[in-house]
């Protein structure tokens, strides 16, 4: 018997790109182009814009230098401008203070506001698709740029997931769901029966969006940023990379259960998680698909399916850093200090540099 639902909105169409704050600038910069294999497209101000080869608009991850790490922003195209419209409509209706922003490089006018657990959304319609100079230019006509010859380049931005005090995690996977028009597609279940986590999608992917709770109760921070492959070879050739120059890996490569895809963890060098799909998983494409719900005790089963336990930080470590007595067993504890000067893959951090990162942009943490 067919489910009953309300009518489908699908007014936001996906995930465009996203603003990472970090301490190193300069050390992210070179970790997302000489190991993912990005782009760089401008530079303003404190800000880098950078594309994986496979993006369809200019930039796909925007690098702003800040004291701490974490999410600037992330925005989402609409499928329309009467789209835009209506969603920045509902929005206003719903309570929710907007802000109309014109000064955007490669987009139109947007709109920002915050979810309730205040990470900061943008939703915009215009947009300015990339058109690549003959140097980088690929022979197939159906892909944007040629694939880079360094590291193990990344195709395209995939989804963020974005760490929710555990008592907003339902009402702000509703808030999606009523004002932007994401589907729940899969949710972990606390002891109340309510969701401690949820996937969510306005395609036939399982999610753009994930929302985690966030085990140190902190609110509005960040999980991490994913990009895909599409080769789960190259999850392999990148943890050899990883090894080799000293980047923190978290998990993986693993397996997840929710969603079903490959994937691995690693933490670029301003303490962002990034989390690399070598699979996308399955995809959905029933109209009426019904939310799958994975019980308390299930919930580590649902983020690995296999290839290694669930790391005890996974849901607590996010950006900006708080406090957290597990902080000695984090396998991330000092992720600026990597081995990839050595190999002249970032600039040369000297002793009183690598000192001042450490004790002033990471790890100055109030109680």
């Amino acid at each position: 018997m067919t489910n009953q639902m309300t009518e489908p909105i699908f007014d936001t169409h996906q995930l465009a790109f996203t603003e990472l704050f970090t301490p190193v600038l300069r050390d992210s910069l070179e970790f997302f182009t000489k190991v993912l294999g990005m782009t760089i497209v401008h530079e303003q101000g404190d800000s880098i814009y950078l594309r994986a080869y496979e993006d369809v608009y200019l930039y796909s991850l925007i690098l702003t230098k800040a004291k701490e790490a974490g999410m600037g922003f992330s925005a989402f195209r609409t499928s329309s401008k009467p789209a835009l419209d209506r969603r920045v409509a509902a929005l206003k209706e719903a309570g929710v203070e907007v802000e109309e922003r014109t000064d955007n490089y490669g987009y139109g006018t947007s709109y920002r506001f915050k979810d309730l657990d205040g990470h900061v959304l943008e939703l915009f319609w215009e947009v300015e698709k990339f058109k690549a100079p003959e140097r980088i230019a690929s022979s197939l006509n159906n892909r944007a740029q040629r694939k880079p010859a360094r590291g193990v380049p990344v195709r395209r931005i995939d989804h963020v997931n974005l760490l929710t005090n555990p008592a907003n995690v339902q009402k702000n996977a509703e808030f999606y769901r009523d004002l932007l028009g994401f589907n729940i597609r899969e949710g972990v279940l606390n002891e109340d029966g309510e969701f401690f986590a949820t996937w969510l999608s306005v395609s036939p992917l399982v999610h753009e969006v994930a929302l985690m709770g966030d085990e140190l109760g902190g609110s509005g921070r960040f999980h991490h940023l994913a990009y895909w492959y599409g080769i789960p070879q190259h999850l392999n050739d990148l943890s050899e990379l990883c090894i080799e120059h000293g980047i923190p890996i978290e998990a993986g490569p693993l397996k997840h259960g929710v969603s079903q895809a490959l994937c691995m963890y690693i933490i670029e060098p301003g303490g962002n998680r990034i989390e690399l799909f070598g699979d996308s998983g399955y995809l959905i494409f029933d109209p009426d698909w019904e939310t799958v719900e994975w019980a308390p005790e299930d919930a580590a089963k649902a983020i690995i399916w296999y290839g290694g336990e669930l790391p005890e930080t996974y849901f607590r470590y996010g950006t900006p850093r708080i406090k957290d007595e597990t902080d000695a067993l984090n396998c991330y504890y000092n992720p600026i200090k990597t081995s990839l000067d050595k190999e002249g893959f970032i600039s040369h951090l000297s002793a009183e540099r690598e000192d001042n990162l450490y004790n002033t942009f990471n790890f100055d943490i109030e109680e």
